[in-house]
């Protein structure tokens, strides 16, 4: 079957899922479109495997996806947390038992544009 292609190229489609999963680690709760919150849930549930993972390689390769953003940016430059931070010291420990299925995907309805389909995808508390 493959993946989604939602309507993009290949480097369109990479850059929307390492904005929104980075968005997922930093906010744990988005609203999007219902394809895309497919999609969007083995990203994450792979980030969070490799968070729980822990050791350096694990970090690099979350590292390699993850965009650097802050989780707080009004903060002090020495005193800011960063996402790959927060995926690795606080989310990752909260799913220590958990053998996946860390996020929820809720559905809302249409959207009043397109009437496309709208959820609400979270991680798991």
């Amino acid at each position: 079957m493959g993946n989604r292609k939602l309507g993009r190229t290949t480097a369109q489609r990479k850059a929307l899922l390492r904005d929104l999963a980075t968005d997922l680690i930093i906010n744990e709760r988005i609203e999007t479109t219902e394809a895309r919150a497919k999609e969007l849930r083995s990203v994450v549930e792979k980030m969070i495997t490799l968070g729980k993972r822990g050791d350096l390689h694990a970090r690099r390769q979350a590292a390699a996806f993850i965009r650097n953003e802050a989780v707080n940016p009004e903060a002090k430059k020495k005193d800011r947390e960063y996402a790959i931070q927060k995926l690795f010291n606080d989310i990752a420990g909260r799913y220590e038992d958990r053998q996946g299925g860390y996020t929820r995907i809720l559905k809302l309805g249409p959207r009043r544009g397109d009437a496309a389909p709208m959820v609400i995808i979270e991680l798991v508390k």
